[in-house]
């Protein structure tokens, strides 16, 4: 009979997190969830292995970015998640896994309902998804537009759902035929 070769787990390095929230209870309940879990919390998303930020209507959602958040969310948990899941969720990301909650089953945005009546984008929002067109990063957009990194990705949260679609492309593939407005990109 052979022998099992000996396996050897890698020692799980310390993550570099950056916290992108203005609300500075939750910023500091993360803050102490980082350090507990033997992380590092970094001074900006350019130093950080990951990002944590807040997302959707009162920030019910708690996403995990890769690579500065400038992707889609590789990690989505409820707000309320335990510092335990929390820890699994950025390992997970960090390896380059998807991590969903249960009630985050079907990732991205939702289509605001015809009946509903679609609202127009905003000049803004407007000038972000020209921007989007132009092939520009959000923190160039946020360069060029002089706003923030989170009122960008707030801007393109909102794009996204009113015209019902998960991805910077499919943004610019839907403006120009979304009725009610004229896009010129």
């Amino acid at each position: 009979m052979r022998e099992a070769a000996a396996v050897t787990v890698p020692r799980q390095r310390a993550l570099r997190v950056f916290l992108s929230t203005e609300d500075a209870a939750r910023c500091g309940a993360w803050a102490a969830i980082i350090v507990a879990a033997g992380h590092e919390r970094a001074a900006s998303s350019d130093d950080a292995d990951l990002v944590l930020s807040d997302a959707g209507p009162g920030g019910e959602w708690l996403r995990i970015s890769a690579h500065g958040g400038e992707q889609d969310p590789a990690g989505l948990l409820a707000a309320d998640a335990d510092a335990q899941q929390v820890e699994a969720a950025l390992r997970a990301v960090a390896a380059g896994l998807v991590v969903r909650t249960p009630r985050a089953a079907e990732p991205g945005f939702h289509a605001i309902d015809e009946g509903e009546g679609r609202k127009l984008l905003t000049p803004r929002e407007l000038e972000v998804l020209r921007a989007i067109g132009e092939g520009l990063t959000n923190k160039a957009i946020a360069r060029r537009l002089g706003i923030s990194l989170h009122t960008v990705k707030f801007h393109i949260e909102s794009i996204f759902r009113k015209l019902g679609v998960r991805t910077r492309t499919g943004a610019i593939a839907k403006a120009p035929e979304w009725r009610g407005q004229t896009i010129e990109l």
